[in-house]
């Protein structure tokens, strides 16, 4: 699905997924970012004190979701889920839009599940939006 284009796309335009349908509108999300360890080996008969480079195992940091509190439950709801022993794991997409909100790169999460639901905090004297924040911990992303 990813659609090439010399400009870069901008980041105002992304709609985010729960099994398939749109969820409320958030107004940040920080993408997967993965990793590899690295594993350094040597074996006692090598010439050289150099060690190889392996690939190891493979990690995942958690995405954030953060939305305005609008009376919506249904982020609380799938924490209450977990947090009452119910291991509810869900696909998640975060998908990329372009001007005229056509998709052009998607972000799938494998197995996701809330690990951390927060919100900003209350202030008589501010003017801010109440933020809600799901922080999700999912097993592997794919991209397309």
């Amino acid at each position: 699905m990813a659609v090439v284009r010399d400009n870069p796309y901008s980041n105002v335009n992304f709609i985010v997924e729960v099994d398939g349908v749109a969820a409320a509108g958030f107004s940040e999300v920080d993408l997967p970012e993965g990793r590899i360890d690295v594993i350094e080996y040597r074996e006692g008969s090598d010439k050289t004190s150099d060690a190889r480079k392996l690939p190891g195992r493979v990690g995942y940091s958690n995405v954030v979701l953060r939305r305005g509190v609008t009376g919506r439950t249904d982020l609380y709801d799938w924490w209450n889920l977990i947090r009452e022993g119910a291991l509810d794991r869900r696909a998640v997409a975060i998908v990329l839009l372009d001007e005229a909100r056509n998709p052009v790169q998607r972000w799938h999460l494998v197995h996701a599940w809330p690990t951390r639901l927060a919100y900003s905090q209350l202030n008589a004297l501010g003017d801010e939006n109440v933020i809600e924040t799901l922080e999700l911990a999912y097993e592997r992303f794919t991209m397309e």
